[in-house]
């Protein structure tokens, strides 16, 4: 009995921490027509040091690991956050600038990281 039940919490622990590893970083986003329909209003800045968060677009939704790697999706119910790009910088809730590698993807801006919490 006792050889039993230790295979089976090492089962239980595991199931849990691959479900929080793939449940905490996507960042998986749909861009809407209307500010009304949007999680978070953004803005593209020209230049890295205006930005919040720098932002990289990835090929594949398993490649979203850690803050500032965005995959696009086709519809809005796959998506974690709506996203309204406005045309206004006074408009919007988190500045970003695209960056062109992967690596520099992140916060430059930290006291936003609230505006990206995962929703459960």
């Amino acid at each position: 009995m006792r050889f039993i039940l230790k295979p089976i919490k090492l089962m239980a622990f595991l199931s849990f921490v691959i479900i929080q590893a793939f449940s905490v970083q996507a960042q998986k986003v749909f861009k809407v027509d209307y500010p009304s329909q949007a999680d978070l209003k953004v803005f593209i800045v020209s230049y890295e040091s205006q930005a919040d968060l720098l932002v990289y677009f990835v090929k594949y939704a398993s490649q979203t690991n850690r803050d500032g790697l965005f995959f696009p999706v086709k519809y809005a119910s796959q998506a974690d956050f709506k996203l309204y790009f406005t045309d206004y910088e006074s408009q919007a809730d988190l500045k970003i600038f695209i960056v062109d590698y992967e690596s520099k993807a992140g916060w430059r801006n930290k006291s936003k990281q609230y505006l990206l919490k995962f929703k459960k």
